[in-house]
C-alpha cells in the first residue's frame, strides 16, 4: 500500500516537471499544425473566411504558378541534393586522411559558408554573378564564353546560380556529419583491407559507404527537407519575385507571396503549405525504404 502511494507520488511529481514543456509544445507546435490543417479547408480573402471543403485543393491543380513553383522546387531538389551529398562525402573522406597537411584549415574553410550571414553571402553572390562580375570576367579571360552571361536575367542560368549558392553554403554542414562518423570507424578494418590488397576505390565503395549508410540517410533526409523549403536564397537573389519569369519561384516563396504580398489568402496558402508536408513525408519514406537493411535475419 505504502509502495503504491509512493509510486503514485513519483508519477505526479514526474508529470508536474514535464507539464510546462508539454503545454508549450502543444501551444506552439501542435496547435499551429492543427489550425493550419483547419485553415487549409477555408476559402476567402483576409479574415473573411468560410469553409470550402476541397475547393483549395481543386484550385491548386489548376494554378499554373503553383505548378511552376512545384516544378522548380523539384528541379532544385533532384539536381542539388545529390551533388551536395556527394561533394560532402568526398570532402569528408579526403579531410579524414591523417597525413594531409592543413586539415584543420581546409575543414574550417569548407564549413564556414554555413555560418556566414545570409545577407552577406547573397550580396557577394549577386556581385560575383553580375553581368560585369568576376565570374563572367574569369570565364571570358579563359575564353570559355564569348560574351557575358546574364546570370540573373536568364531562366536557366538563374537556376544554376541558386544551385551553386545552396551547394556552396550547405556542403560543409553535411561534411561535418560524415567526418564525425568516419572518425568513429575502427581503422583496423581499413588496415586489414589494405593488407589484403583491396584498392582504395573498393575500400571506399564496400567499406566506407556501407558503414556511413545511416549518416548518409540522415543527411539526405534533412537536405531534402531543407531544399523543399528553399526560400532565403531565392528571395534575396530575386528581391522576392522568383524571377526571371518565375523560373526560380519555389513553393515556400509562393506561399510567402500568397500570405504577405498578394491579397492575403490564408486558407489557400495553408493548403499549399500542406503540399510541402506531404511531399516531404513521401520522399522521406521512400528514402528510408531505399536505404533499409535488406539482409535476411537468421
Amino acid at each position: 500500500m505504502a509502495q503504491a502511494r509512493l509510486d503514485r507520488r513519483e508519477q505526479i511529481t514526474g508529470w508536474a516537471f514535464i507539464a510546462p514543456a508539454l503545454v508549450l509544445l502543444g501551444l506552439f507546435m501542435i496547435y499551429p499544425i492543427v489550425w493550419s490543417l483547419w485553415m487549409s479547408f477555408q476559402v476567402g480573402k483576409g479574415m473573411n473566411l468560410s469553409f470550402g471543403g476541397f475547393t483549395n485543393i481543386m484550385r491548386l491543380t489548376k494554378d499554373t504558378v503553383f505548378l511552376r513553383a512545384l516544378g522548380n522546387t523539384f528541379t532544385f531538389f533532384i539536381i542539388q541534393v545529390p551533388i551536395m551529398i556527394t561533394l560532402a562525402l568526398l570532402f569528408a573522406v579526403a579531410l579524414n586522411d591523417a597525413t594531409l597537411k592543413f586539415r584543420g584549415l581546409f575543414r574550417t574553410a569548407i564549413f564556414l559558408p554555413c555560418v556566414t550571414s545570409l545577407i552577406a553571402y547573397s550580396t557577394l553572390f549577386k556581385s560575383m554573378f553580375a553581368t560585369d562580375g568576376v565570374v563572367n570576367q574569369a570565364l571570358m579571360a579563359i575564353h570559355a564564353i564569348s560574351g557575358p552571361i546574364s546570370w540573373f536575367g536568364d531562366p536557366f542560368w538563374a537556376k544554376v546560380v541558386v544551385i551553386i549558392a545552396i551547394t556552396w553554403r550547405w556542403t560543409g554542414y553535411n561534411m561535418i556529419f560524415y567526418l564525425a562518423a568516419l572518425q568513429n570507424i575502427d581503422r583496423s578494418i581499413y588496415e586489414a583491407a589494405r593488407i589484403d590488397g583491396v584498392p582504395a576505390w573498393a575500400r571506399f565503395r564496400y567499406l566506407t559507404i556501407p558503414m556511413l549508410k545511416p549518416v548518409i540517410l540522415f543527411t539526405t533526409v534533412i537536405s531534402t527537407i531543407g531544399t523543399l523549403q528553399l526560400f532565403d536564397e531565392v528571395y534575396n537573389f530575386t528581391a522576392g519575385t522568383g524571377g526571371p519569369s518565375d523560373s526560380t519561384l519555389t513553393l515556400s516563396l509562393y506561399i510567402y507571396n500568397l500570405t504577405f504580398k498578394f491579397m492575403p489568402s490564408f486558407g489557400y496558402s495553408a493548403t499549399a503549405s500542406w503540399v510541402i508536408v506531404i511531399v516531404v513525408a513521401i520522399l522521406s519514406f521512400l528514402q528510408f525504404l531505399v536505404a533499409r537493411d535488406r539482409r535476411v535475419k537468421p
